[in-house]
C-alpha cells in the first residue's frame, strides 16, 4: 500500500450550503432535546413517599415501589412480558393486566359494602353505577402528592391483589410459558408486585388538572374508561398532513439541487482495482466467521422461541422451560443481531481504514485482533452473565455482572462499560488510520470549516456518534434509575437514538464512501447526497425519538413532538430508495462490476429500510391514533423484524461481502451462493409478514380496539391464532436456510484465499482528477 496523498476534488456550492443547513439543525435538535428532557424529569410519572388507606394503614412505600422496580429488572420480567407495552409480546402487560385485576376488585368490594353480594350478581344498572363509581375512585387517585391516600376499595383491592401477583412471579406455569423468577425470594417478590400495582395506577389516575391518566389514558381499556385523548387526535391528523408534505420538499430539494451534476465533478475510484491486501485486512477473516455463528444462533433461539408461541409447555416434548426460559431465548435472539452486526461494521470500518489513510499504520493488526478478542470476551461474559443473572445465581452484583431486565439493554453495567470501551477503542484505531487523510483533506479545503465535511471526515464521525450514543443506556452509572419512566427514556437514547441516529448516519456515509470509492459517483455528488441524508437523519431521529415515549410515564409534550418529528425518520428512506434506483443505472452501465453481490444486498437494505422502517414503522406505527392501539401487538414484531434485519443486517452482510470480494483479488468467484442467499432471506422476511404477523397482529389490533389491550395480549387471545403462530415455521426454514448457505459461502470463500494465490494483483493509490 503506498503512502501517496490522496488529492480531493473541489466542493461545490450546494454541499458548502447543506454544511451550514446540517450545523444549524443539529444544534437546534439537540437545544430541543436538551429542553423536552428537562420536562421529562418534572413531569414524568411521580414516585409517592407512601401510599394509605382512609384509615391511615400503609398501603406501599416509596421503598416498596423502587426495590420493587429493581425486582422486575433483575428477574428480567420486561423479556417475558411487557411494562407499559415496552418488552415481550409473548406475556402478559402487566400494566394492563393488573389495572383490569383491580378494577374487578375494587368492583367487587364496592358491590358487596353497597349490596351485599358480589359484582357479577347484580343487575345492569346496578353494574352501571359501581363500575362508574370505581372509575372515579380510579381516576381520582393524585400520585402527585407525597402522601396518597387512597380510597378504602382501592386499598383493599391492593391488598388482596399483591399476594396474589406475588406467588405467581415464583411459581412456574408452563401453561403459559412462563418459568419461575429464580432471581426473587418472597420479600423481592412482594416488593415487585408493589411496583406492578403502582405502575397500573400510573395508568388510570389522572395527572392533577387533567382529564388524562399520567400515560395519556393507555392503554386501551373499556373497563376503567381509557380512551384516546384530544391530543392523539389531533396530533395524528397533523403528522400525517405535514409527512406529505415534506416527502414533496425532499423530492423537489433531491431533483433540483442534489441529484444534477455541479461543475468539475470529480471521480476518485480509490477500489477500482485489487490492491494487495495489508496483514491487518487479512486478519478480519475472523469477524466473518463469528458473523455467521451469531446470526445461526440468533435463528435457532427465535425458532425456540416461535414454537412457544405454538406450544407454551414443551418443545416438542422437551421441558426446555425449566432450563432455558423464554426470557433467557428472548435476551439472546435480541442481543445476537446487536453482536452480528456491529461486529460486521466494525469490521468494515478496520477494512477500510489502510484504505482511506493511505497506509497500514503500525501495529494495525495487532489492534484488529485485540479488538476482535476482546469483542468475543465481553460477548461470552454478558451471555453468560445474563443467564446466571435470570437463574438467581448471581444475586448481590446482579445489575453489575447478571442481568439488567432493560429490553436489548439486559447485559450487566460492568459488560457495559466494556463494550463502550470497546467501541471507543475501535473509534480511535480508525482515526489513527484516517488521520493522513483527514489532515490533508483538511488542508485542501484550506483550513475552513468546509474541510471538515468531506465523506471521509463523516464516515470517522458516524463511527464516533455509533460510540458516544451508546453512553446513555447507562444513566445513572451505578444503580438502576428509582423511576421506570426515567429508565425507560434513557433507555430509548440507545434504542432508538443509537439505532436510527447513529447507525443511520454511518449507514449513509459508508455506502455514500463506496460509492465513491468504486467510481459509480462523483465525491460532489455523494457529500451531497450524505449531507443532506444527515440534516433529515438528524431533524427526525433526535425528536423523533418521542414516539416511543407516548405512553410510558413522560409528558404528554411527547405525543404532539414525537408524532411530528419522527414521522420526518420517513423522508431519509424516501432519499435512500432513489439513491439506490440511481446506484442501480450506474451498476449496470459497468461492465464486469465485481462488487454486484454486496451491492445486490445494500440495495436489499435500501429497500427493506424504507418499507420495514418507512411503511411498517414511522409511516404508519408512529401516528399517535395508530400507536395507541397497536403498541406492543404483533404489528410492532412486523416493523422490528423487517427493519433490523432487513435495513441493518442486510447492509451488515453487503459491507462483509464487499470487503470478501476485496480481499479475494483476482482469484476464481462466485455470486451464486451469496445471490441465492440473499433471495431466501427476502422470501423468508415475506413469509413472516404474509403468514405470521399480519394474520395475527390485524387481529390483535380489532381486539385492542373491541375489547381492550389486557384481553388482546392474553393467553385467551393467543389461542385463537394457533394456526398462525404455526405458519412462522415456513418462512424460519427459508430464512435459516439463507443464513446456512451464506455461512458456507463465507467459509468457502476464506478456505480459497488460503489455498489459492491471486492472478494479477495490482497495487497503489490513486485519486483521479
Amino acid at each position: 500500500m503506498s503512502k501517496n496523498t490522496l488529492i480531493a476534488g473541489p466542493q461545490d456550492r450546494t454541499s458548502k450550503v447543506l454544511i451550514w443547513v446540517l450545523l444549524f439543525a443539529v444544534v437546534g435538535c439537540w437545544l430541543g432535546m436538551a429542553a423536552a428532557t428537562r420536562s421529562t424529569y418534572q413531569q414524568a410519572a411521580p414516585l409517592p413517599q407512601q401510599m394509605v388507606s382512609n384509615s391511615g394503614s400503609a398501603v406501599m412505600s416509596y421503598a416498596d415501589i423502587v426495590d420493587g422496580k429493581s425486582g422486575f429488572q433483575k428477574a428480567d420480567l420486561m423479556d417475558y412480558g411487557s411494562l407499559y407495552g415496552m418488552g415481550s409480546a409473548f406475556g402478559e402487560d402487566y400494566t394492563a393486566e393488573y389495572l383490569v385485576q383491580l378494577a374487578r376488585e375494587i368492583q367487587n368490594d364496592l358491590a358487596q359494602a353497597r349490596y351485599g353480594k358480589p359484582f357479577a350478581a347484580l343487575d345492569a344498572d346496578q353494574q352501571f353505577g359501581i363500575t362508574s363509581r370505581m372509575r372515579k375512585e380510579l381516576h381520582g387517585i393524585d400520585l402527585s402528592q407525597s402522601r396518597v391516600v387512597l380510597p378504602d376499595a382501592v386499598a383493599k383491592a391492593i391488598e388482596t391483589l399483591r399476594p396474589r401477583i406475588a406467588s405467581s412471579l415464583l411459581t412456574n406455569d408452563f401453561s403459559k410459558g412462563y418459568t419461575g423468577a429464580h432471581a426473587l425470594d418472597p420479600t423481592s417478590a412482594t416488593q415487585t408486585a408493589n411496583f406492578l400495582i403502582y405502575s397500573s395506577l400510573t395508568t388510570v389516575a389522572h395527572r392533577p388538572g387533567k382529564d388524562y391518566s399520567w400515560t395519556s389514558n393507555w392503554p386501551s381499556e373499556p373497563l376503567v374508561g381509557n380512551a384516546p385523548t384530544k391530543a392523539t387526535f389531533v396530533w395524528t391528523w397533523a403528522s400525517f398532513t405535514m409527512v406529505f408534505f415534506a416527502i414533496g420538499a425532499v423530492l423537489v430539494v433531491f431533483r433540483l439541487w442534489i441529484e444534477p451534476k455541479a461543475v468539475n465533478e470529480t471521480f476518485e475510484p480509490v477500489l477500482n482495482k485489487f490492491m494487495t491486501p495489508t496483514p491487518s485486512q487479512k486478519a478480519l477473516w475472523k469477524y466473518f466467521l463469528v458473523v455467521a455463528g451469531v446470526l445461526l444462533i440468533q435463528i435457532l433461539a427465535g425458532s425456540i422461541m416461535a414454537h412457544y408461541y405454538t406450544d407454551r409447555v414443551s418443545f416438542y416434548g422437551i421441558d426446555v422451560g425449566k432450563w432455558l426460559p423464554f426470557a433467557f431465548l428472548r435476551n439472546v435472539h435480541l442481543q445476537a443481531p446487536i453482536i452480528w452486526i456491529g461486529v460486521s461494521w466494525i469490521g468494515a470500518g478496520l477494512f477500510l481504514a489502510p484504505l482511506i489513510g493511505g497506509r497500514e499504520p503500525a501495529g494495525q493488526k495487532l489492534l484488529v485482533n485485540l479488538i476482535f478478542w476482546v469483542l468475543v470476551t465481553i460477548v461470552a461474559g454478558a451471555l453468560i452473565g445474563d443467564y446466571l443473572g435470570l437463574m438467581g445465581l448471581i444475586d448481590k452484583n446482579w445489575f453489575w455482572f447478571g442481568n439488567q431486565g432493560l429490553s436489548y439493554l439486559e447485559l450487566g453495567r460492568f459488560w457495559q462499560i466494556a463494550f463502550f470501551i470497546g467501541l471507543a477503542v475501535w473509534c480511535l484505531v480508525l482515526l489513527r488510520a484516517f488521520w493522513p487523510t483527514l489532515k490533508s483533506l483538511f488542508k485542501q479545503g484550506g483550513g475552513s470549516l468546509y474541510g471538515l465535511f468531506r465523506i471521509e471526515h463523516l464516515l470517522w464521525i458516524s463511527t464516533l456518534t455509533v460510540t458516544l450514543f451508546y453512553v446513555f443506556g447507562m444513566i445513572p452509572l451505578a444503580s438502576p434509575n428509582p423511576s421506570f419512566s426515567i429508565t425507560d427514556f434513557w433507555r430509548w437514547w440507545v434504542v432508538h437514538l443509537w439505532v436510527e441516529l447513529a447507525f443511520e448516519l454511518f449507514t449513509a456515509a459508508v455506502t455514500g464512501y463506496f460509492l465513491m470509492a468504486l467510481g459509480l459517483v462523483s465525491r460532489q455528488m455523494v457529500e451531497r447526497a450524505v449531507i443532506f441524508e444527515w440534516i433529515l437523519i438528524f431533524i427526525g431521529g433526535v425528536l423523533g425519538t418521542g414516539h416511543h415515549l407516548y405512553w410510558a410515564g413522560e409528558p404528554g409534550l411527547w405525543v404532539g413532538v414525537g408524532s411530528m418529528f419522527s414521522f420526518i425518520e420517513v423522508l431519509p428512506l424516501v432519499l435512500l430508495v432513489l439513491e439506490a434506483i440511481d446506484q442501480q443505472l450506474h451498476i449496470r452501465g459497468k461492465k464486469n462490476f465485481p462488487y454486484s453481490l454486496a451491492y445486490l444486498y445494500i440495495l436489499g437494505a435500501a429497500f427493506w429500510n424504507f418499507v420495514g422502517a418507512g411503511v411498517f414503522g414511522g409511516g404508519t406505527l408512529n401516528a399517535p391514533l395508530v400507536n395507541y392501539y397497536e403498541h406492543g401487538t404483533f404489528l410492532t414484531l412486523n416493523h422490528a423484524h423487517t427493519s433490523m434485519f432487513g435495513a441493518f443486517g442486510l447492509l451488515a452482510i453487503g459491507l462483509l461481502y464487499m470487503v470478501l470480494r476485496y480481499l479475494n483479488g483476482d482469484r476464481p468467484w462466485s455470486d451464486r451462493s451469496g445471490v441465492w442467499a440473499f433471495w431466501l432471506y427476502n422470501i423468508g422476511m415475506v413469509m413472516w409478514i404474509v403468514l405470521n404477523f399480519y394474520p395475527i397482529g390485524w387481529p390483535q389490533l380489532e381486539a385492542v380496539y373491541t375489547h381492550g389491550y389486557a384481553y388482546a395480549r392474553s393467553l385467551q387471545f393467543y389461542n385463537t391464532t394457533t394456526f398462525w403462530q404455526w405458519m412462522r415455521m415456513p418462512g424460519d426454514i427459508v430464512f435459516a436456510a439463507g443464513a446456512l448457505l451464506m455461512a458456507w459461502d463465507f467459509i468457502a470463500k476464506l478456505w480459497a484465499q488460503r489455498t489459492s494465490s491471486p492472478k494479477t494483483v495490482s497495487t497503489g493509490r490513486s485519486g483521479q482528477r
